[in-house]
């Protein structure tokens, strides 16, 4: 985690300013009651994401009342998080909670959100921004709430026995992240004592029709796909295609607002 000061000018005014969606009250153990948190997502063209990233706020809002819970995007929706950050010290938050809505630890954790942190501490009043981890892997730990919420979602599409499983992801090109995305699927696996292979939408190979056909070759028969997605959209879009037409017996929807996902960002949020 990191924290950074902001400082200097004034913050944005009028429609531009993002609307809290939390209430009044506390929960033990989440920070002061007066701290707001900033849900960070990827951003989409697909409107379908952002409505999924404002019902993750609203979720988290109804699990953590006591201070606003915003939404904001790094591309494609507004506001961008360094304009929520503004907007939150112009209306008086000295502190903020930073979450990034990110399931690796690759190039917009590393530069994007502290870019962005960065370009709201050159204006605004001074405010305090801590940063959490992301959602996925840390230090190589898969949180049992990430597995908790992957499971539901696989339980909601797919009522009846399934013998293998493909974890398809978005993709990417850093090794170090599709790296994180292998342990989440072995943690899965282990889970549920199911072989499983990664899949990935873009960035790298295999595909989830790829990886589909892989495991029915090697003897599977009933193979369900998890989807270590946060919103859905065209990756999901194709995963889902793609895995249907190789033979895939269900593909379970994006995490989104599961439960356990609000659960996991929730201690994220506190500190350690």
């Amino acid at each position: 985690m990191r924290a950074a000061r902001l400082t200097g000018g004034t913050g944005p005014a009028g429609s531009s300013a993002p609307r809290p969606a939390g209430a009044p009250g506390s929960v033990s153990g989440s920070g002061p009651v007066d701290e707001p948190l900033l849900l960070v997502a990827h951003g989409s063209r697909d409107p379908r994401a952002a409505d999924a990233t404002r019902a993750l706020a609203r979720a988290v809002a109804a699990a953590r009342p006591g201070a606003p819970v915003l939404a904001s995007w790094l591309d494609h929706t507004e506001p961008g998080p360094t304009e929520a950050l503004q907007a939150l010290a112009a209306a008086g938050h000295s502190r903020a909670v930073l979450v990034p809505l990110l399931l690796t630890a690759a190039y917009h954790r590393r530069v994007d959100i502290p870019a962005a942190v960065a370009a709201a501490q050159r204006s605004g009043p001074p405010m305090q921004v801590r940063v959490t981890d992301v959602l996925g892997p840390v230090r190589s730990e898969v949180d049992p709430a990430l597995l908790a919420g992957l499971r539901r979602r696989l339980d909601e599409a797919e009522s009846g026995a399934y013998d293998a499983v493909v974890l398809a992801a978005a993709g990417t090109r850093d090794a170090a992240a599709r790296g994180s995305v292998g342990r989440v699927a072995a943690a899965l696996g282990s889970a549920l004592n199911l072989p499983t292979r990664v899949s990935y939408a873009s960035a790298a190979p295999p595909d989830a029709g790829a990886a589909v056909t892989r495991l029915r070759a090697a003897g599977a028969r009933r193979v369900a796909v998890a989807a270590y997605f946060l919103a859905p959209g065209l990756f999901h879009d194709a995963v889902t295609a793609s895995a249907r037409a190789a033979g895939a017996i269900a593909v379970a929807s994006p995490l989104t607002d599961a439960p356990d996902l609000v659960d996991l960002i929730l201690r994220r949020t506190t500190p350690t």
